[in-house]
Formats: structure tokens, C-alpha cells, sequence
């Protein structure tokens, strides 16, 4: 039998600044209301369908931050604001960036907002009512379809589609309020059912393996370039894992069984931390176990079954996702239509099927679980609703959970040395190696031993200091780092980490006042 487990991530960087409580950019708040809840919702209505959704501590932290109004969100803040009273400034802020959204499939679908944009392309002046139409129909438009169509208040202002009422506004955004507060308590109650199981990331989303030490960027590939000062701190490692363990345990009364390394990176000096933490299994990239057995083919019966990781801190199970058919999902179907998609995909599997005939199989799909859906027609709704119709229908496979296979079959292949290495070819280099991600890690390491040095003589801390030196070590600022077209990243940054010399009480350094370039 082919086994097929879906294992979706959500994951948003941390975006809020401590000090001042303001996030600068509000995509936790636009992704919640497009990619969360209606994930859950349309799984719901096929209960054949067992799955894997990965949750991130530092998305959900943030979702909290909303539901509990504990943070300040400019755009937001902006699409409140009358229309009327919006100043020169505020209204340059809007058109720059209220049109931030896939313009195929989420702009050009509603023929108001399509005007708009081409009225902002030419450069045409913007009236009040314009404004308007425009605060409404941004925050509208990213509003999951499901809810636009089902939402009586939501249906209406679709369908008048133009010349809004700041009433009507206001009811665009406190539904998405609404949606945000439906999110976590939606999956803890499915999390009950055997359909669903909920696995966690440390907590920040850092590069493990680069917090252990950033030489291990020479590990996972010979040729890389690192930093002039050393990152190496294992502990930090290990207390973004059990934070994150805690965290979960606190909002769904349990502790995660299984966990989504950052990034999919992994190596062998980590995993004694996943196994205090009491995680179970983990999972990664396929170039991972192809590295680790030293394997220059793929190799799909292998691949097809889960591992085992025994070390003196005990076991731990190991999946390996198939990159193909998960980028097929994530990058290539969007240019399909949903059921063309969803019957080449269907046609991958029984050829899976048919050629490991009478032996039992776990094929694992991990991807993105929400940016990949704003480039498919109706955000992925037909494609997902033809897909588990079409799974829960189909004779020669059932789908699972990590845990569910687990159970029931164990894990019988051992790796004695597992390779350094992420989802992106198998090494660290969209993260560390060209120079900006570099002084980057450099920028964070002299920030990291400022810490020690109070540790180390035993002076106090701020509680919030520490939480601010784990934002910092996540992955999404070194993702970017030369390669950020906007700037924005680079200015999250350096504020949060200007933020942590606040917090210890130290001089922020004179480099973090301007963006990060290489001399």
C-alpha cells in the first residue's frame, strides 16, 4: 500500500518591534485571513484525508498578538483612517503599497481594484472615493475566497464591488479580525480527531545547525565562504527547540510528537537536542539522506521509507520528503488548470503504486502551506478540493499522518552519520557565504558574546533581551541578505537588533544605524 502524507508548513518571520509593540509589515495579519483557516476547512470536508499541518511558534506568538490587540500595525492603523483625513504622506504609503498582492489572481478578479491599479500605473490623481475603494478592496482581496463568499456582510460589499462607505470598510476589517480569532482554536479542536496531527519548529525559525556553530556551513558544502567570526552557541540551538515545545504544549495541551527543523536543515550535532525535547520524529529534505549514505542516484525505495537516527541520547525517527512531487505542488501546477494538475499528480502516484506493488510505502509531500496558494486560480481551493476528492477515492493509496504510519510500521533503516544540509540542494547557502549574509552572522555573533559577557558575570538580564537575541538568530533576515529587493529585511534586522543592545543596556553599535553593506 502507498502511504501518502501531506505535511504543510505556516510559518511568518517575527515582525514585531519589542520595544515600540508596531509590526512593520502586516503579512501575519493578510496571511491569517487567506491561508490558515480555510486550509483546516476544506480538509474538514474530506475525512478520508489525514494530514500534517507544521505550525510555527513565532507565527503563532504573532496571530495571538492580533487576537489580543497587543500590537500596532500601520497598515492597518492606515486602512482605518477616513479616507477624508489621510494626509499627503499616508496617501503616498497607500498607493505604494495597498496594491501588494498577486495582481493575476487576486487584483485582476475584481474589476474595481483592477482599476485602481491601472489608474496608480498611469500616474492618474487618486480622489477620496478612491482611497476608499482602495483601503477596502486590499485588505478584501486578501480575505480567503471561501469567507468572501460565505460571510453575509462579505458577500454584499463584494457584489457592490464599488463607491464604499467607511461602514463598510470597518465591517471588511473586523471580519478579519474575526478570522484571526477562529485560527488557533479551530486547530486544537481538530487536533482531537485522527484526521489531524500538529507538529511544531523552534521557535524563532533559526538554521540549528548555523547556531551550533556557523563552520558547519563548510560541512554541508566545501566551497562556502563564512563569516570572519565564528557563531557557536549549541545552547541556543537547543532552547529554541524546547521553547517551542513548551510553547505548543501550552496552547494544545500536549506536546508535539514530531517537528519541522527550520528550514528543513539538520546535522548531526543537533540531534541529541530533538531527543531531550521528547520529539519523535523530524523531517527533511531528500538530498539529506542521498548525502548521509553517500549516494549519488536517487533512489526511491529507500527514499520511501521512513529512518532511524540511534544515538547515546536515544532515537529518533527520520522522514524525507520527495522534493519532486512537493514542487510540483508548491511551483509548478499554479500554471495548471486544477484538474489537469491534479491528474498529473494522481498519474505520479499510481505509477508509485504499481511499481511497489504489495510492499507497504510512506511518500511524503512537505511544502510551504500558504504562500503557494496566491498563484493558483480561487487561492488553491479547486486545486485542494479536486485533490482530496480525489485521493479519498483512490483504491491504491490512503493517506496518513507521520505519527499514524509510525504506529503502525516501524522504522527499520538506520543512518549512522547524519549530512549537514537544508531543502535548498542539500547545504546552507541561501543563508550564509555570500558576503551581506556574512556580516550578518557577524553582526549577530558580536551581539551573542555581549550576551555571554553578562551571563558569564553572572549579571541580570532582561527577560526580553534573551527573546530578542532569539529573534535575531532566525532565518528569514540571512534568507534575504543580498537579495532583498525592497530593504526591508535588512531594516528588521538591524531593529531588531539594535532593540537587544537597548535591552542589555549597551551602546547600539554605529553600524546598525544605516543598511548593512560590504566595503
Amino acid at each position: 500500500m502507498l502511504y501518502l502524507a501531506f505535511i504543510f508548513h505556516m510559518h511568518q518571520p517575527y515582525y514585531k518591534n519589542l520595544l515600540t509593540q508596531e509590526a512593520a509589515v502586516p503579512w501575519v495579519r493578510l496571511h491569517g485571513v487567506k491561508d490558515y483557516l480555510d486550509m483546516l476547512q476544506i480538509l474538514e470536508k474530506y475525512p478520508a484525508i489525514h494530514q500534517t499541518f507544521n505550525l510555527v511558534p513565532s507565527l503563532l506568538e504573532q496571530i495571538e498578538d492580533y487576537t489580543q490587540r497587543t500590537v500596532k500595525d500601520m497598515y492597518l492603523e492606515l486602512s482605518f483612517k477616513p479616507a477624508a483625513e489621510l494626509n499627503p504622506k499616508e496617501k503616498a504609503f497607500i498607493l505604494e503599497q495597498f496594491f501588494s498582492i498577486n495582481t493575476e489572481h487576486c487584483i485582476a478578479i475584481h474589476p474595481r481594484y483592477y482599476e485602481l491599479y491601472f489608474k496608480e500605473l498611469s500616474k492618474t490623481e487618486f480622489n477620496n472615493q478612491d482611497y476608499l475603494d482602495l483601503q477596502t478592496w486590499f485588505n478584501l482581496a486578501w480575505i480567503d475566497p471561501s469567507f468572501r463568499n460565505s460571510i453575509p456582510e462579505l458577500i454584499k460589499i463584494v457584489k457592490k464591488g464599488r463607491f464604499f462607505s467607511e461602514e463598510e470598510k470597518r465591517i471588511v476589517l473586523g471580519q478579519q479580525l474575526i478570522i484571526l480569532e477562529q485560527i488557533i482554536p479551530a486547530y486544537k479542536k481538530m487536533l482531537s480527531s485522527n484526521q489531524l496531527e500538529l507538529t511544531s519548529s523552534p521557535f524563532y525559525h533559526p538554521i540549528l545547525p548555523l547556531l551550533y556553530s556557523t563552520k558547519l556551513g563548510k560541512e554541508a558544502n566545501s566551497k562556502t565562504t563564512l563569516p570572519t567570526t565564528q557563531f557557536s552557541f549549541p545552547q541556543d540551538a537547543k532552547a529554541q527547540i524546547d521553547l517551542a515545545v513548551s510553547y505548543y504544549q501550552s496552547r494544545f495541551g500536549q506536546a508535539p510528537v514530531g517537528m519541522w527543523p527550520s528550514e528543513e536543515s539538520v546535522c548531526e550535532h543537533i540531534l541529541p537536542f530533538f531527543m531531550e525535547a521528547g520529539i519523535n520524529w523530524i523531517v527533511t529534505d531528500e538530498a539529506i539522506l542521498f548525502k548521509s549514505l553517500k549516494m549519488k542516484k536517487r533512489n526511491t525505495r529507500i527514499l520511501y521509507q521512513p529512518h532511524i537516527l540511534k544515538r547515546k541520547a536515544g532515537n529518533l525517527n527520520i522522514i524525507f520528503r520527495d522534493r519532486n512531487l512537493s514542487d510540483l505542488i508548491g511551483f509548478m501546477y499554479q500554471r495548471m488548470n486544477a484538474k489537469d494538475a491534479v491528474a498529473d499528480l494522481m498519474k505520479h502516484l499510481e505509477d508509485i503504486a504499481k511499481f511497489f506493488k504489495d510492499e507497504n510505502i510512506l511518500v511524503t509531500i512537505a511544502m510551504d502551506g500558504e504562500n503557494a496558494w496566491e498563484y493558483f486560480t480561487n487561492d488553491g481551493h479547486d486545486f485542494l478540493n479536486e485533490l482530496y476528492q480525489k485521493l479519498s477515492d483512490a483504491p491504491f493509496l490512503k493517506t496518513t499522518t507521520i505519527k499514524e504510519y509510525l504506529q503502525k510500521f516501524e522504522s527499520r533503516n538506520e543512518i549512522k552519520r547524519l549530512a549537514a544540509g537544508s531543502w535548498i540542494y542539500g547545504e546552507f547557502g541561501k543563508w550564509i557565504g555570500n558576503p551581506y549574509k556574512n556580516k550578518a552572522w557577524e553582526y549577530l555573533a558580536q551581539a551573542r558574546k555581549e550576551l555571554q559577557k553578562l551571563l558569564d558575570a553572572n549579571q541580570p538580564v532582561n527577560d526580553l533581551a534573551f527573546k530578542q537575541m532569539r529573534i535575531c538568530e532566525g532565518s528569514d533576515w540571512f534568507w534575504w541578505y543580498g537579495e532583498d529587493p525592497t530593504g526591508d529585511f535588512d531594516r528588521l534586522f538591524r531593529m531588531h537588533l539594535s532593540n537587544f543592545y537597548t535591552l542589555i543596556n549597551k551602546n547600539i553599535p554605529a553600524y546598525l544605524n544605516s543598511p548593512l553593506s560590504i566595503k
